[in-house]
């Protein structure tokens, strides 16, 4: 009796830790929590398309996560989007022509924002705005343009 009831308290404690080790997984996976919240500084980018570019989307610098996309908004002056970039304080150093694009990685399709360093020699700080940008590719739209120009190309 006395091996039955610790066999069943082994079998217990496994499924706990595996019901935790999917949930961590799955916060992970879905960014809807990260457990690396560093507050840095944040800067501005405009937009033209910003595709399917989400809030806490990575924001990374040759490949490395160096912040997360904080918000998306909507100016209804120039009818672009503003989005907020918070920067790890680590990545101070980022010259103030640094670029900006969004990117899809892997074949689910999330987006992020790729930043490519300029050559200026000062640095971007809190609130400054990033003014060069490119926007999302959107699929649909070069689909469509491919096959507007072959059916022009056809005549």
């Amino acid at each position: 009796m006395r091996q039955k009831k610790s066999t069943e308290v082994t079998v217990g404690l496994f499924v706990v830790l595996g019901l935790a080790a999917l949930f961590f997984l799955a916060m992970k996976v879905s960014n809807l929590t990260s457990f690396n919240d560093e507050q840095g500084y944040r800067v501005t980018a405009e937009f033209e398309n910003v595709g399917g570019l989400k809030a806490r989307s990575p924001v990374t610098l040759a490949g490395v996560r160096i912040g997360r996309v904080e918000s998306i908004t909507l100016d209804s002056y120039t009818y672009n989007a503003n989005v907020v970039l918070n920067l790890y304080s680590s990545f101070n150093t980022l010259p103030t022509d640094t670029a900006a694009s969004i990117y899809t990685a892997g074949l689910l399709g999330e987006q992020y924002i790729g930043l490519e360093a300029g050559a200026e020699e000062e640095f971007l700080k809190d609130g400054d705005v990033i003014e060069l940008t490119q926007p999302a590719l959107v699929l649909e739209q070069v689909i469509g343009q491919f096959l507007f120009s072959k059916a022009e190309g056809d005549e």
